[in-house]
């Protein structure tokens, strides 16, 4: 029996399978330094976790609604309204499983067989494959350091068809780390909007960025639909919780795709994540904020005096996107043999697209200076240097 037609376009996520053969080795006895994966390396922050087991101890587990509970729902409206100045109607805010149930129940409810979307490229790559499996069709935009590896009004001119239903960004984007400014947003949607089509902007990493602080696209429309995660900034990876902010007119399809999809998220992590907006809380995070800005400095640094060129600094997120070219035109298998001659777990460019994929690959600053040293070190010793 063969799998669907569709399953022929789907890639693999190959930061997941570099990681599984990173922890074999490590299983083996070998050392290993992870510079591949996007995932913080602190531990919950403690009053997330207290509010978690408070929670747990009276043992009444139960599903909850699919949108999410009310009181979370209302807590973000608040964060909001502090963070962001803008009054969200808690209506609108549906908590989900990850940021990738949001991106998936986004698509679900906005994409049609033979549908065109517009993605940059590079861009985070579960994006393009959540569209094929609702048989739509990805138009990837080539962008590069001079555009600040983001999109432009121009590019959504350009690249737009009869076909087209919409576009997808990021700010700050995975993997570069680059932001698009509030006037770079607005037009974008002035493009989008003025073709009757849908904007959906992926916010993961707001709150992770390095001598600047973003607006939410909702200060441009709530016609845009927001995406965002408790994974990154809040450093709740394995708690598998996120939220989006939806247009009014499409919350009914995005609860019917809730319901059927995941019947609701965590009810145990939703409830923990009440302690994610506590001042000791937020505390915390902005520390570890400043810890990201230290670490980004000591890699960006390092590599560059290792001859990997790094035209666009991240200001966000927690990647260097690094052009690799010096030392290969096969980023895959440079990233391969990085990892097993030299214990470095590291992410080459074909996971993020095909625009000059082949001679840049990604580093995370995921883990503690110490270990960026050490992986600088042994890249150099990899490298001959």
């Amino acid at each position: 029996m063969t799998s669907s037609a569709r399953m022929r376009d789907i890639r693999p996520f190959y930061v997941m399978e570099l990681m599984k053969k990173a922890h074999q080795l490590e299983a083996a006895g070998a050392s290993v330094i992870h510079l591949e994966v996007g995932e913080p390396d602190f531990p919950t922050a403690e009053p997330i976790v207290a509010a978690a087991q408070n929670f747990l101890s009276h043992g009444h587990v139960h599903y909850t609604p699919s949108l999410g509970i009310p009181e979370l729902r209302r807590a973000l409206a608040d964060f909001y309204r502090t963070r962001y100045q803008l009054d969200v109607d808690p209506e609108t805010i549906v908590i989900t499983a990850g940021a990738s149930a949001a991106l998936l129940i986004t698509l679900g409810a906005l994409v049609n067989p033979g549908d065109e979307w517009l993605m940059p490229d590079p861009s985070y790559p579960c994006n393009r494959n959540f569209a094929r499996l609702f048989d739509g069709k990805v138009i990837p935009i080539p962008v590069d350091a001079t555009s600040n590896f983001q999109p432009s009004a121009a590019d959504i001119a350009r690249y737009w068809s009869p076909a087209t239903r919409g576009l997808m960004v990021a700010s700050p984007s995975n993997p570069t780390g680059t932001i698009l400014s509030q006037s770079q947003i607005a037009a974008l949607w002035q493009e989008v909007s003025d073709r009757s089509g849908h904007l959906v902007v992926d916010e993961i990493y707001h709150g992770l960025t390095y001598g600047v602080d973003l607006a939410s696209a909702l200060a441009i429309s709530k016609d845009i639909f927001v995406i965002n995660s408790f994974s990154k900034y809040f450093g709740m990876t394995g708690w598998r919780l996120g939220w989006m902010i939806v247009p009014e007119t499409h919350l009914r399809d995005v609860e019917k795709l809730a319901q059927n999809l995941f019947i609701c998220p965590s009810t145990i992590a939703q409830h923990a994540a009440l302690a994610a907006f506590a001042p000791e809380t937020l505390e915390i995070l902005e520390k570890r904020r400043a810890i990201f800005s230290h670490r980004r400095n000591v890699l960006v640094g390092g590599l560059r005096a290792l001859g990997f060129e790094i035209a666009t600094e991240p200001q966000g997120a927690f990647y260097i996107y690094a052009d690799c070219s010096r030392f290969t035109d096969n980023s895959a298998e440079f990233a391969d043999k990085l990892l097993m001659e030299a214990g470095v777990a590291t992410t080459a460019g074909n996971d993020f697209g095909t625009n000059r994929a082949s001679t840049h690959m990604r580093f995370a600053y995921t883990s503690d200076v110490a270990k960026l040293e050490e992986a600088l070190s042994r890249i150099k010793r990899f490298l001959g240097q």
